[in-house]
C-alpha cells in the first residue's frame, strides 16, 4: 500500500469517506450535500462523528445559529444511528472482490451531468458491470415508463430502443419490469449498451423476476449502478430518488407510457427542471397508460416523440453522425407551391377532355378573371395546356410534364378529381 500522504492514499481515503457517507445518508440529503461540498468528505465524517456527541451546540457553532443551524442538528441526529455500523472498508472489499467498482467525484469515470443535482448529488457510485461510466451515459438517453404497459407501449418501446441502437445511443433505464424490461432487453438484443440504475444494492437485483436480465446486462457489458452500497435494501423513497439519476444521466428522456399518476412522470419532471429535453408517446385517448404522458405534452413538460428521429432531434446537432438517415422524401412537385385559386384552378381542368374558361370557372367556384389570370400562369409553369380556347391539364409524373390523363373523366365540365 501506498504510504499515508501520497496521492493514491490520498485519494483512497477520499473514496473511504464518500463510501461511507452513501451508507450514512438516505439519497438525495442535500444537508449531507452541502456539508461534505464544505468540508470534504473525510473532514465532514469526522466532523458528524464529533457532532454526534453534541449536536445542537456542534450545529451552531458550524452554521452560526438560526434555521441553518437547527436543519444541521436535525441531520446530525438522523445520521448518528448509522455511525456505529459504519464499515467502509469492508463494504469496499466485498464489493471489489464481487467485481464491482466506486466511482466518487473527481474521477475521470464519475459522470459529471450528476453534478447538476449540486447537494442532491450522489457521494459515490457503486458500479458492477461496464468499465467507464462515464463513457456508458455520455450521449445517453433514458427510455422510461409504466410497469403495467401496454402491447402498443412493448411495441413503440422496442422500435424506439432498436432506433437508438442503430445509431449508437446507449439506453438508461431502472430495471422494473414493463418499459424498462422492454429497453434493455432490445437494447441487449441488437448488440448496444445499456446501463440500469438501481434503488437498491447492485447486489440485491430488483425486482426479483428480472435478475436474469440484470444477470446478461452485466455479462453484455453494460453496467448497474446505485448510489447506495451492496446490501441496501430498495424502499420506495429510495425509487423516487433513484429517479433524479435517470433523469441526470441521460442527455434526453423519454416516457413511453405513463398513468397519470405514475413515477415516470417524477422522473420527467425532475429532467425538466434540470433543462434536460423530455420526450413522451403519444398513446390511444382511450387508454389510462397513456394519461401521463399526454399530460406531459399539454403542460408543456415534454415534446411529442413518434420515432426515434423525433428522440434525436431533442439532443443531436444537425450534421451529427449519431443522427438516423433522413427517410426518403418524395420531390417537391410543381403543384406544391400553388395558392388555393391556382390550385382549385388546376383541379377543375379535365385531362382527356378540353373545358372552356367559362366552365372552369363554374367548376372551380372562382370569378372568370380569376381563373383566366390563373390559366395563363399554370400554362407557364407547365400545369395546364391550351388548344383552339379550351384547356386541360397537362400530368406530371417522374419530374417530367405529360400530356395525358391520370384519371380519366367523362366530363368535361368535372373537377379534376372526378
Amino acid at each position: 500500500m501506498s504510504a499515508v500522504g501520497s496521492p493514491t492514499a490520498v485519494a483512497e481515503a477520499e473514496l473511504v469517506a464518500r463510501a461511507a457517507w452513501s451508507r450514512l445518508a438516505e439519497p438525495g440529503d442535500e444537508v449531507a450535500g452541502a456539508l461534505v461540498a464544505a468540508l470534504g468528505a473525510r473532514d465532514a465524517l469526522a466532523w458528524v462523528r464529533d457532532a454526534a456527541q453534541g449536536c445542537a451546540r456542534a450545529a451552531s457553532d458550524v452554521a452560526g445559529g438560526g434555521p441553518a443551524a437547527r436543519r444541521l442538528a436535525t441531520a446530525v441526529t438522523r445520521w448518528a444511528p448509522r455511525l456505529e455500523t459504519l464499515a467502509p472498508d469492508r463494504d469496499l472489499d466485498a464489493h471489489r472482490r464481487r467485481g464491482g467498482d466506486v466511482v466518487v467525484p473527481g474521477d475521470p469515470r464519475w459522470p459529471a451531468a450528476l453534478d447538476d443535482l449540486a447537494a442532491a448529488a450522489p457521494h459515490a457510485l457503486w458500479t458492477l458491470g461496464g468499465g467507464d461510466l462515464a463513457a456508458a451515459l455520455d450521449g445517453s438517453v433514458a427510455v422510461i415508463g409504466a410497469r403495467a404497459c401496454t402491447a402498443y407501449g412493448e411495441r413503440v418501446t422496442a422500435e424506439l430502443t432498436a432506433g437508438l441502437v442503430d445509431v449508437r445511443r446507449p439506453v438508461v433505464s431502472g430495471g422494473a419490469y414493463g418499459i424498462d424490461a422492454v429497453a434493455h432487453r432490445t437494447t441487449l438484443r441488437c448488440g448496444g449498451r445499456t446501463v440500469v440504475v438501481l434503488a437498491g444494492g447492485v447486489d440485491r437485483p430488483y425486482p426479483a423476476g428480472n435478475a436474469r436480465l440484470l444477470a446478461e446486462v452485466v455479462a453484455s457489458g453494460g453496467t448497474l449502478v446505485s448510489e447506495v452500497p451492496p446490501g441496501s435494501v430498495p424502499s420506495r423513497s429510495r425509487f423516487l430518488q433513484r429517479n433524479r439519476l435517470i433523469a441526470a444521466g441521460g442527455s434526453v428522456t423519454v416516457v413511453v407510457e405513463a398513468a397519470w399518476r405514475s413515477g415516470a412522470l417524477n422522473t420527467a419532471g425532475t429532467a425538466a427542471t434540470l433543462l434536460r429535453p423530455v420526450g413522451a408517446v403519444p398513446g390511444p385517448v382511450t387508454s389510462s397508460a397513456s394519461a401521463g404522458c399526454h399530460r406531459l405534452m399539454r403542460e408543456g413538460v415534454a415534446a411529442c416523440v413518434t420515432g426515434v428521429e423525433d428522440v434525436l432531434e431533442l439532443v443531436a446537432p444537425a450534421g451529427s453522425d449519431l443522427r438516423p438517415a433522413a427517410p426518403e422524401v418524395a420531390a417537391r412537385r410543381p403543384v406544391d407551391a400553388l395558392d388555393e385559386v391556382h390550385a382549385r384552378t388546376l383541379d377543375a381542368l379535365p385531362v382527356r377532355a378540353w373545358a372552356v374558361e367559362e366552365s372552369v370557372s363554374r367548376v372551380a367556384g372562382l370569378a372568370l378573371a380569376e381563373v383566366r389570370a390563373a390559366l395563363g400562369r399554370l400554362e407557364l409553369a407547365g400545369l395546364a395546356e391550351r388548344s383552339e380556347g379550351r384547356w386541360r391539364r397537362r400530368t406530371v409524373r417522374d419530374g417530367r410534364v405529360r400530356t395525358g390523363p391520370d384519371r380519366a373523366r367523362t366530363n368535361p365540365d368535372g373537377p379534376g378529381s372526378g
